[in-house]
């Protein structure tokens, strides 16, 4: 008999760690829909609005640099770094006034994008370390539900406040998210292994993570048929409103979609952990993919409002399940010293085609009906389906993806570290035992003491497109989700 999904929450340590991720994703949620909209608010120039969301996209170009340092690092103090790094890389947005400003919130953009490529493989790391590989189902699908159902108001209230009060409020909100979550980390008890040093050379470092991904086969064709998934399914972010003008509906009518959307989204969440445990991580992704082409078939041959908002559910309800099944198929097949290497590696291969999308997209309908542009997106969905179905035929029973491959790349020899080593890249001294020695301990300590004046801190709180692809896309968790602008960062 199967676990239930809440028995996540008995696991030391995880309730904290969810709250953690929970109160970064409302702030994220609350914040990513303000910055295209002071963008424009500012510069009166959509053509702003997408520099924002780009400046985003431009850290993961720069991810496989990252994933050998990262993995130099034990996750807990990584993850509290990072997040008070996030807090104070959104505060320069406090000053922003007029137009002239335009270029804080792009640099703020970066730095944010930024965050969203490191978190992700401090968050598997850490997961992996508290859970073993059947619980770490049910943590991904609680974290996307709940990232999900915040779409539903969080990114309203975001503007509202914005409307209201002017963007440094939304900024200050966000920082602080940052902050209790750094605490809230800083109270989660792990003994974590010590990390090992990857001594490669510069190239080495850049390519073992998507060398270790095309070692994999099970991830290597996953990743394929996604990567197809994703070349097409950023078109809906344009030929939403193509659609919306063909029914005689204003833009405006795009946040009925997105509430709609939502619901079938936090409805596949719940329904993630059942899929993965039951038909198994790779036929869970074929299904969803399945599920996402028929939606846009749906929409493409639609004829009434009332079906369009159908498939707009339906399109939601797809992308947990996608989105959970891949990030638990990462965490379970790939070893602890590697982690960073393959999740920013999969950030890459998984952007890449979005980005792609995205700019192809807003040509395509453009140039033909959007039934045409609809019709694509489902048949290079099923494409993407297929390809999964066929290579990994082998792999669809549940329980067949769940041993962990060697990830260890031809050039690449762990050693033990002495006291003078340094981290890679020389950023940070490494003790005896082979960790960076980041000054965590005395701050740890403090964060932990501050939560003390935290009602409630150490509880389980709440916790990243419309037929868009939203910024949403890429939010940081999760790594399930690695994805997009306007939503919730990619599927």
């Amino acid at each position: 008999m199967s676990p239930s999904p809440t028995a996540v929450f008995r696991r030391p340590g995880f309730p904290l760690m969810y709250a953690a991720l929970s109160t970064s994703a409302l702030g994220d949620s609350v914040l990513l829909l303000v910055l295209g909209v002071w963008a424009k608010t500012l510069t009166g120039q959509n053509g702003s609005v997408g520099i924002v969301y780009l400046c985003m996209l431009v850290p993961a170009l720069v991810a496989p640099f990252l994933g050998a340092w990262v993995d130099g690092f034990r996750r807990k103090p990584l993850l509290i770094w990072t997040n008070v790094a996030s807090a104070l890389a959104v505060l320069p947005l406090t000053v922003v006034d007029d137009a002239s400003d335009i270029w804080i919130l792009y640099g703020v953009a970066v730095l944010y994008g930024l965050s969203f490529v490191i978190v992700p493989a401090g968050v598997n790391g850490l997961l992996k370390e508290l859970l073993d590989d059947e619980a770490l189902v049910d943590a991904n699908s609680a974290l996307a539900t709940t990232k999900e159902a915040f779409r539903l108001f969080a990114p309203l209230a975001g503007a509202a406040m914005f409307a209201a009060w002017g963007g440094w409020t939304v900024a200050v909100v966000d920082a602080v998210s940052f902050l209790v979550a750094a605490v809230l980390i800083a109270r989660i008890r792990v003994d974590e292994a010590a990390p090992q040093r990857h001594t490669a050379g510069l190239v080495d470092a850049m390519t073992s993570g998507v060398r270790l991904l095309v070692a994999d086969r099970v991830l290597k064709h996953v990743l394929v048929g996604l990567g197809l998934t994703l070349l097409v399914v950023g078109f809906t972010e344009s030929g939403i409103y193509a659609v919306l003008d063909a029914f005689g509906k204003p833009a405006t009518y795009v946040a009925i979609v997105v509430m709609v959307q939502g619901i079938g989204a936090v409805l596949g969440g719940l329904a993630s952990s059942w899929s993965v445990r039951h038909l198994g991580e790779v036929s869970t992704i074929v299904v969803s993919c399945v599920i996402l082409a028929t939606s846009m078939a749906v929409v493409a041959l639609a004829g009434t409002i009332p079906v369009l908002l159908a498939a707009s559910a339906v399109f939601g309800f797809g992308l947990p399940l996608m989105f959970v099944a891949y990030t638990t198929l990462i965490q379970r097949r790939t070893e602890q010293a590697v982690m960073a290497r393959v999740t920013m590696a999969a950030e890459v291969v998984m952007s890449v085609p979005q980005a792609v999308s995205l700019a192809v997209g807003a040509v395509v309908v453009s140039l033909v009906p959007y039934r045409w542009a609809f019709g694509v997106i489902t048949v290079v969905t099923l494409l993407g389906a297929a390809h999964v179905l066929w290579w990994l035929r082998d792999q669809l029973r549940p329980g067949t993806t769940t041993s962990t491959t060697s990830t260890t790349p031809p050039s690449t020899t762990p050693e033990s570290t002495t006291p003078e080593s340094t981290a890679p890249g020389g950023l940070a001294p490494v003790s005896t035992d082979g960790a960076p020695e980041l000054p965590i301990d005395e701050d740890a300590a403090l964060l932990t003491d501050l939560t003390d004046q935290l009602p409630g801190a150490a509880g389980t709180s709440a916790a990243g497109g419309v037929l868009l692809l939203g910024a949403d896309q890429v939010e940081r968790h999760h790594g399930p989700d690695h994805g997009d602008p306007q939503g919730d960062r990619h599927p």
